[in-house]
């Protein structure tokens, strides 16, 4: 990854705007739809700061005085005096999908957001609402957080229960807590990995990896591979001949092909 993806709150917090015209007065809106409060550059509280002043020399200076001040910087069509970008936002709230490609082109960022928000219905807000209500209700069906978040993968998968992309009632979250099993059992799937190159995975594999609870890596897997899978699963070498264990939720066996 080029960038750490971050969301930041700054819903009535101040934010340092300089420059005018419709670059500044674009990145306004920006601030403002998220609740903060664009202020002047004196300003002893802001921790970040948008500089939208066209003349790039005046752009570059602006921004050294804000970044000598300890605050992080934003400059209008020049990327490598950026602290942070601004992505391309789908936003169905509380839902948020953020896409950028770190200033190499926001047309091509652009594009995909539009493609996108042609893809999520606007209730996907709605689900994300039902589901952080419920979240008692879930704690007490199940208690082992493994568990937990493989009952919520099964019924977010694609054509369950409550499927991200499908139309749902408004109580679809209630009638799956109403129906859904108690158990989460121990499930192992095995994936071939025939290239280093992530984007020749299949769609099977990037889906695997990106469920799994736990890797068993037969053979070095490249990073590559690897970055595809959650952050928080758990990464065990597997030795030749041993046999995977059984274990509460999704195991995921990754196996290196010999080229």
């Amino acid at each position: 990854m080029h960038s750490l993806p971050l969301f930041l709150k700054i819903a009535g917090a101040p934010v340092i705007l300089i420059g005018d015209g419709e670059a500044a007065a674009a990145k306004r809106r920006l601030i403002e739809r998220a609740g903060g409060l664009p202020v002047e550059e004196t300003d002893p509280g802001a921790r970040i700061a948008f500089v939208a002043i066209e003349d790039a020399a005046a752009a570059s200076v602006a921004a050294a005085r804000l970044k000598a001040r300890g605050l992080l910087v934003n400059v209008v069509d020049q990327p490598a005096l950026c602290d942070f970008t601004t992505p391309a936002i789908v936003d169905r709230d509380p839902v948020l999908i953020a896409v950028s490609t770190g200033g190499a082109s926001a047309g091509l960022a652009k594009a995909v957001r539009q493609r996108l928000e042609r893809l999520l219905p606007q209730s996907l807000g709605t689900l994300a609402g039902a589901l952080a209500d419920a979240r008692r209700a879930l704690r007490t069906r199940w208690p082992d957080p493994v568990a937990r978040r493989h009952a919520l993968d099964e019924a977010l998968r694609e054509g369950s229960a409550l499927d991200p992309l499908a139309d749902r009632p408004d109580v679809a979250v209630e009638m799956w807590l109403n129906n859904a099993g108690d158990g989460a059992p121990a499930r192992i799937e095995t994936i071939a990995i025939a290239s280093p190159d992530p984007d020749e995975l299949s769609l099977r594999a990037a889906r695997l990896l990106g469920e799994a609870d736990r890797l068993l890596l037969e053979g070095t897997v490249p990073p590559a591979i690897l970055a595809r899978a959650r952050a928080d699963a758990t990464r065990i070498p597997l030795a030749p001949g041993q046999v995977a264990p059984a274990a509460p939720g999704l195991t995921v066996i990754v196996r290196m092909m010999a080229p």
